[in-house]
């Protein structure tokens, strides 16, 4: 499961096995126990969140907006 960013105590990650067929790129972020899972394309979408609040929710969006060129480009040359 490889990390490929972390900010504020977030880790944003993806799974090694994503699925067959692959899942779009997405990235899921883990801290303190809570878990959430966003879409990068086309847009930036919350598909799953376990435990964050909404607080939290804007300042994960705000940051994968921020950095969603890497994110995406990381998850491209891992599953390519």
């Amino acid at each position: 499961m490889p990390t490929v960013l972390r900010l504020q105590g977030f880790r944003f990650f993806f799974y090694s096995n994503e699925g067959n067929p692959l899942e779009p790129a997405h990235i899921h972020i883990f801290k303190a126990g809570a878990e959430a899972k966003f879409w990068l394309s086309p847009d930036v979408q919350l598909a799953r969140n376990d435990g964050f609040d909404a607080k939290a929710l804007r300042t994960i969006t705000a940051m994968i907006l921020q950095h969603r060129d890497a994110l995406e480009g990381a998850w491209h040359d891992y599953f390519s």
